[in-house]
Parts: C-alpha cells; structure tokens; sequence
C-alpha cells in the first residue's frame, strides 16, 4: 500500500549544544557473504541484572546533522543515523532509524527504515507531517524527537552504550493499521540467526492470510509463531559472527492483554531479520489499547551473549512528555494464605485502563509488585493461566498498598469430580497437541491428527486422547465414554472451560440421549486466535446441569459438538480451545 505524498515538514529547531564532533567516514557493508543455516535462537531466560555501568568516557560521543540525517555517535562503537525529511519513498520516512554501523558493520536495510509500523507518515489517516529534531541534553546523552499527529515518539543515547534507546507515547492509537510496534530491520546476510518459529527463508507456499507459510517437508513457520508469553521474557532478539541485537523491554505497562500475552516477535526472510517491539496490537486483543501513557524499550548491541539489565534512571532528566518518576509510583504487597495447588505457578496481575503489571507469588505465597502509577486496580490472582480471585487494590503515589491475605476459593479443580479431563489452569498444554499450537499451524506436519478415537475415562490418556482444539468442520464431534455405579447417578453438571473461541463456537452436549440447552457464545478476541499461535483469549466455563434421569448405571456417553451462527471453513471455522471438561455432582 503507497503512502500519501508527504505534507510539507517544517525545519527542526536544534536547541544550543555542545560542539559535536565531526561525524564519522562512512563506513562501507561488507559484502554479503552467504548466510549460515539459521541456528536456535538463544534462549531469552532472564539473567542477573548487574550493578548499573557508569557511562564510558569516549571522545567521539557525539551528534552531527547534514540534510536529510542526524548521526548519533554513541562513543561505543555504534554510530547510528535518524532520517531528517521524507524521500517519498513508500518503504522510507521522516523518522526511521536509516544507518546503523556497529564495530564497522552496517546492520540497516539500506532500502527500507526500522520504523513505527510503515512509517511515521503513516501512522494516522490523511496525516503525513512528521517533524524530527534532535539536541544535545548534556555532554553525555542526545535526544531525538519525532512527532506525528497525536504521538511522540524519541530516540536517545548515552555516551559509553552501544544502546539505541527508544520511548513512545501517543493519545490516539494509530489507525492506518490498528496497532503500534517497532519493526527493526536487519540484513540477514548479517544477523543469520533468528527464532526458528519465525525463519520463512525455506517456505515454499503460503497456507493462510498471506502470513503463515509451509516448508516442503510440511513445517509451518510464521512471525506468529515466534512468540512468548509477556511474562516469561525480558528480552528477544537475534545473533550473526560475533554480534547479537536485542530488543530489551521495560515493565510494559502500557501494552494490552496482561502477563500471559502472545504477540509476535522476530521475523526472518530472505532479506532480513526483523525484530518487531509490540507496543499495542489488535491479534487475540481481549481488552481495550492504552493510550497517554509512555512505553519504553531499547535496541541493544553487544558480542551475542544475553543482556545484561539496563538502568534507564537517566530518562528523569530528559524531558520525556510521559515519564513517571519512580517517586510518583506506589507499590502493591500482600499473599496467598490458602488454597494454592503445589507444583502450579500462580501470578498476581493488576489491570485498569491506564496501566498494567504483574508479579509471580513466591514460593512462600508472597507476592511484591513496584513501580505502579497511581490509581484503583483489578486484582487477579492466577493460577497458571486461570484466574481464581479478584479483587480491587488502590495504589497511592510514594506508598506501599498491603493487600488483605487471598483464601483462594475461585478453583474449580477444588470441586471433587465424578470424572475429570484435563486440569482447570486456564491452558490446554496437556493436551493433545497443545504443546505445540503455540508454535506451529494446527495443520503442520508435526501436529497429530485431531480426530481421534472415542475418549475412554480411566483408560485414555488427555495428551493423546483428547484435542485441546475442536473445530466444527475439522473435529467438530468428540466422544467421550464414562462408566458409572448406582452411588454416581444423581443430579450433575458437565462443566466444559475454554481459553478462546473463534467465530462465536461453543460447545454443545450430549449426554446419552439427552441434550443440554445451548449456550451462548462468550465474549472473545474478533480476530483469529486458534490458527496465529495463542490460545489465549478470555477464559469461559460452560455448566450443563443434566437430570439423573439421563445417567445410566454402567456405560455412558458424552458426545461434544461445536455450534455457531457464523461460518467458516476448516481451521478458520468456528472453535475453541480446551482448559478441562469434567462432570461433578450438584451439591
């Protein structure tokens, strides 16, 4: 899609600066040498965060101008430059990061910019001034200012880091695509080795929505796959000869969708690697985007290893529109007292139109969440993915909020059942398949067939009996067979939970021959979420109360159906995925 052709710009004011220094020879790429067999990307685990570095006195810290860049010596081996005006180009803005030299190394697409979405020129409808600037703040740290329309976007850098350090804040949400992230894009013939899930270098047909490929052999690769929960990362990115760049997050406060959020990360083609920040973005959106609120991240350069931890303090002192200083923020304590299942992970999240955060309870039952703006919060207390307690907390600036001790009572797994597949924690990972829909296409050769065989309580095993999917045009019937003795038939509820649901689909039961009442759809993500590597979406539990009269002594069976009011063909037919299903006595 071209650009509309940019509006004038008017010329940037460089406020008073120190004398920079001469900005550096340009430094030629190498030639492309072919690149490697893409290798596992390192794994993210997060690493002790070191006593924050001092900046490293250098003499070539500095910022130049000419007419169409501001070049950014960092004084630690990256000299990066920022694009000044519009080439009209519909791959290039005002704006873009245009040249990235590390160590004699260009490491920017020379015919596109890492850029906000397509381009700051695009980022709102019928909008296309975009204005850059840039200034020495003091000796040691430089600012670049891009702003278009409603949002702001900043470049920084702070002598002796080879750190491009990056804010955005905006109070509309960009709606040229519905969404903010930062693209970073990189030669690949440099940077070779990317996350597997994501590398299309080898596909050789595209299966679904012009973003999910196949390999020869059957092997689904997407941006989609490359993915993690929020929670589980501080930082993503990708390695070549003694180099690694790496997307390094903040606390992501002003992101949507809470700890256990999927999005994609990291991109390789035959071109380039990309490494894609996602500030707010519409896959598998279960809650409103954020707006006036400042999100920060950073591109880090080093040898290949994992980053260390970043100390951002210095941003107080740089005029960022946005920025909460740690003095303004409060702090949320408190415990789980009762009711936690052993060998399960539980996180307490907070959530309320401005901001988000979350904590993992320790083993002891504590929980410590810091750095919160203030305001009154949604308290969730999860166990894995499923919530099991909510409550309210207000965070009061320069103040610690103790939260009364969590009795969890919310657990559906506390109800003894009759019989039980699956356990209730808000995933479907034990599942069939479901180690693996996260990363692959329910269709990838990998995946086993998801018609199975009728689902035998006491005999059949939920990781190869029992699909965490149902679709209702790929296995949109399923079995299940129970036996009961005379002390079972009474009065019971079939309980089905899911995760997400696409297309409106829900379960529809039978019990013998009985049939329950169907059920509305729950509310869930619009876009697709069963195919794009998530199953994350709102958490629903279905309840069918079924007579006694329908349970026979010895066998029954329970057949599940999937039912809709909307379309859909195959994997993007109506569906859901699976948290548990089981059948309990009424009380």
């Amino acid at each position: 899609m071209l650009k509309p052709a940019p509006a004038p710009v008017p010329a940037p004011v460089i406020l008073p600066a120190p004398a920079p220094a001469p900005a550096p020879a340009p430094v030629p790429a190498p030639s492309p040498a072919p690149a490697p067999a893409p290798a596992p990307a390192p794994v993210p685990v997060p690493v002790p965060a070191p006593a924050p570095a001092a900046p490293t006195a250098s003499s070539s810290f500095g910022l130049s101008q000419d007419i169409n860049f501001y070049t950014i010596d960092t004084g630690a081996g990256l000299v990066f430059k920022i694009r000044r005006n519009d080439t009209g180009a519909s791959t290039q803005s005002a704006g873009d990061i245009a040249s990235m030299v590390y160590k004699g190394v260009q490491y920017q697409d020379a015919s596109r910019g890492s850029q906000l979405n397509s381009g700051f020129d695009f980022l709102y409808k019928g909008i296309s001034a975009v204005s850059v600037s840039a200034a020495n703040v003091d000796a040691d740290h430089i600012k670049v200012t891009v702003k278009s329309a409603g949002l702001t976007h900043y470049y920084l850098a702070r002598r002796g880091d080879a750190d491009i350090y990056m804010a955005t804040i905006f109070d509309v949400e960009p709606d040229t695509l519905n969404l903010a992230r930062f693209i970073v894009r990189i030669p690949v013939a440099v940077l070779p080795n990317g996350n597997t899930a994501g590398d299309l270098r080898a596909t050789v047909k595209t299966i679904e929505s012009g973003d999910i490929f196949a390999q020869a052999n059957g092997e689904t690769r997407s941006k989609h796959y490359a993915n993690m929960r929020l929670k589980d990362w501080r930082y993503f990115g990708a390695t070549g000869t003694g180099v690694g760049m790496w997307m390094v997050r903040d606390n992501n406060e002003g992101n949507s969708g809470g700890p256990f959020y999927r999005s994609l990360l990291n991109q390789v083609t035959s071109t380039n690697q990309e490494l894609t920040y996602i500030i707010n973005y519409g896959e598998a959106q279960t809650e409103a985007y954020r707006t006036n609120i400042l999100n920060a991240y950073t591109l880090v350069f080093n040898g290949g290893g994992a980053p260390a931890a970043l100390d951002t303090s210095w941003f107080a002192d740089m005029g960022l529109t946005g920025y909460t200083a740690p003095s303004a923020r409060g702090r949320v304590t408190g415990s789980v007292a009762s009711g936690r299942v052993s060998g399960v992970d539980y996180t307490i999240g907070f959530s309320n139109t401005t901001a988000q955060y979350w904590s993992t309870v320790r083993a002891d039952g504590e929980f410590d969440s810091s750095g919160m703006l203030p305001g009154t919060y949604t308290a969730k207390l999860y166990k894995n993915e499923l919530a099991v307690d909510t409550r309210s907390v207000v965070v009061t600036a320069g103040k610690t909020s103790a939260m009364a001790a969590i009795a969890v009572s919310g657990d559906p797994a506390s109800t003894a059942p009759v019989w039980r597949i699956g356990a209730w924690d808000g995933s479907p990972a034990e599942l069939l398949n479901g180690s693996k829909v996260t990363s692959m296409h329910p269709s990838d050769v990998r995946i086993s067939a998801w018609t199975t065989a009728p689902f035998v309580i006491g005999t059949s095993s939920p990781a190869t009996g029992f699909p965490a999917y149902q679709w209702k045009d790929v296995n949109g019937s399923l079995v299940v067979k129970f036996r009961l003795t005379q002390a079972d038939i009474a009065p019971s509820t079939i309980r089905i939970g899911i995760t997400t649901a696409f297309g409106g689909g829900r379960p529809k039961v039978q019990v013998n021959n009985w049939y329950a009442a169907n059920q509305s759809a729950s509310t869930q993500p619009t876009s697709r979420t069963l195919t794009v590597g998530t199953y994350r979406g709102n958490n629903t539990r279905y309840s069918f109360s079924v007579p006694a009269s329908a349970l026979v002594v010895g066998d029954n069976t329970l057949y599940l159906s999937v039912i809709s009011g909307s379309g859909g063909t195959g994997y993007l037919s109506p569906g859901y995925a699976f948290d548990a299903l089981d059948m309990v006595k009424n009380p």
